[in-house]
């Protein structure tokens, strides 16, 4: 990563709960910014059933945008179809997005699109000042269509809207408002890869829900107090960046695929956008926008696939999606300094001139007992309960370049695929000079039998394992145990990622406490580790990584691995 370019003065606020001792989230200023230079492509194939009538693929011509906070400017927007299309014209709908659409009649090989653009993006986080009004006044037209309730974003469900009310009644300006909302969103959200539901209601009863649900349930509780909101769709890039803290590097990612934020409007700032799930008034870099909605459904468009059938005929196209960007440029300068308030959950904010609270959060129940807690050993005869726990919720072997919802028929009998959000959440974890490493609290004393990780091998040769650490001051220290040793060469390929269990010889007895899993390699194998986006399950700061010539697992990443933890406990 590159850093040689000075860029202006940013300040952004972090929040990480600090796991040793159960203390509250410590809020870090970061001062810096962020550019890139990006060549986007995006391939889709459709290979479509006997007996189609008609397929029509729709996608995003994206325009440029600018903010307060985040900008990106596009350029040498190119489109390729093999076979080519019966017909193709450009359309845009009634928000205002413009799109390609191209039409093949009775197709009989597979089409593929290539969409390819060039992408300048930056972040600039300098001191924000606004002094718009709680309750909002003065608003214009354009800002008007965004304050409605819709069928995702449920401004006007009764406990969304007294959950608003709740949060914001002693706002006194907007963002006030705003930042009580997201703050409150953060902690009370968990990642949910594949939630029944993507609308607001669902996020808010269950607190669980993908980028959808934190997009529509933030727009459904800002609009039911009257702040104009609109739901943004596009793409995130897989670019980790680091910000640097006194005594660790935070490194901060997204995966490579369809993500759902929003955008709010503030009549001092214009139209203003937010990653619902960690960022409030900016967006990474790594964000290219493409369209937007009163929600998901009208912000969907990009990528669409349709078709029409003779009656009679089953079956549907099958497609496939790889989405591929080269950083021709970076640039990123982020360094941080503690201050002293925000959310338990991570959030980044930048600094803002105006009339806000800084409020502390709450004190948090404890995930089971802290590190180093009481270290009574039963004898082992006293297990004999089966115990299983862990960040269990991921997508097993799924191929996400060709997964699709389930279809749907409108009434004239045209077919579509619903949009899928689901997106490959993985970090690749061999052969780098790097170790990562999962940190697991138990509440109880366990006989460890077996740690079990998400993994997908991709082949070569090599051998994983499991390390199992004890925890000093909130990081791995003292090897306790090693897993049996398993040999990639000639393991037989497995679509998506699977539990790949280590087990552990002799069973070693771990009291209540905090515990680190570590990944071990050697050789040349290339395997992925999936995580979770936030922090489901486990401490704030419980996924780490250090280069193999460190002595100190300094690295803090923004996401929680996926894990499985089995074995026996007491009564």
């Amino acid at each position: 990563m590159k850093n040689s370019k000075k860029l202006g003065f940013a300040v952004l606020i972090l929040s990480l709960l600090c796991f040793s001792g159960g203390s509250l989230a410590e809020t870090y200023l970061l001062n810096g910014g962020q550019e890139a230079d990006i060549n986007y492509m995006m391939v889709q194939e459709v290979t479509p059933h006997p007996g189609i009538k008609t397929l029509t693929l729709r996608f995003a011509v994206p325009a440029s945008f600018d903010s307060p906070t985040y900008r990106q400017t596009i350029s040498d927007a190119q489109y390729y179809f093999h076979p080519q299309p019966a017909s193709q014209r450009r359309v845009t709908d009634e928000r205002g997005n413009e799109f390609l659409e191209a039409v093949w009649d009775a197709p009989a090989e597979t089409v593929r699109s290539t969409v390819r653009f060039q992408a300048k993006t930056a972040v600039t986080l300098s001191t924000l000042s606004t002094a718009a009004p709680f309750p909002v006044k003065d608003l214009p037209e354009e800002a008007l269509a965004y304050l409605g309730s819709t069928k995702l974003a449920e401004s006007d469900d009764p406990a969304v809207a007294e959950k608003a009310r709740a949060l914001t009644a002693r706002a006194r300006t907007e963002y006030d408002a705003v930042q009580r909302i997201l703050s409150w969103l953060v902690d009370h959200m968990k990642y949910e890869s594949r939630p029944v539901r993507k609308d607001a209601s669902y996020a808010l009863e269950t607190g669980r829900g993908n980028c959808q649900n934190y997009a529509h349930l933030a727009a459904g509780l800002m609009r039911s107090v009257g702040i104009p909101v609109r739901v943004v769709t596009g793409v995130t890039l897989k670019w980790p960046y680091q910000v640097r803290a006194k005594n660790a590097v935070i490194t901060l990612n997204m995966a490579m695929g369809r993500h759902a934020w929003i955008e709010v409007f503030f009549p001092d700032l214009g139209w203003v956008p937010f990653n619902p799930q960690n960022s409030v008034l900016f967006v990474s870099n790594r964000f290219i926008r493409l369209e937007s909605g009163r929600d998901n459904s009208e912000a969907s468009q990009d990528g669409l696939i349709q078709w029409t059938q003779p009656k009679g005929v089953t079956g549907a196209p099958r497609p496939s999606e790889i989405f591929h960007a080269d950083f021709l440029d970076d640039h990123v300068e982020v360094a941080a300094a503690k201050a002293g308030y925000g959310p338990r959950a991570l959030v980044l904010v930048p600094n803002v001139e105006g009339s806000f609270t800084r409020v502390k959060a709450a004190a948090a129940a404890a995930a089971g007992p802290p590190p180093g807690g009481t270290r009574v050993v039963p004898p082992a005869s006293a297990f004999t309960m089966p115990l299983s726990f862990g960040n269990l919720d991921f997508p097993e072997n799924l191929d996400f370049s060709t997964f699709q919802g389930e279809p749907v028929t409108a009434p004239d009998g045209t077919m579509s695929f619903t949009r899928s959000f689901l997106v490959e959440t993985a970090e690749y974890v061999t052969t780098k000079g790097e170790q990562y490493a999962q940190a697991f609290v138990a509440d109880k004393p366990v006989k460890l039998s077996e740690v079990a990780l998400a993994l997908h091998s991709f082949g070569s040769d090599g051998q994983i394992w499991a390390e199992l650490y004890g925890d000093k001051d909130g990081a791995p220290a003292g090897l306790i145990a090693t897993s049996e040793i398993k040999d990639l060469s000639g393991a037989p390929y497995k679509p998506g990622y699977t539990w790949e269990g280590f087990r552990f010889e002799g069973k070693p007895i771990l009291p209540a406490g905090q515990y680190w899993v570590a990944l071990g390699f050697t050789g040349s194998p290339i395997v992925n580790w999936f995580y979770t986006y936030g922090r489901p399950v486990g401490p704030e700061n419980g996924t780490r990584m250090k280069t193999m010539f460190e002595p100190e697992w300094n690295h803090v990443l923004a996401n929680e691995f996926n894990y499985r933890v089995t074995g026996e406990t007491v009564e």
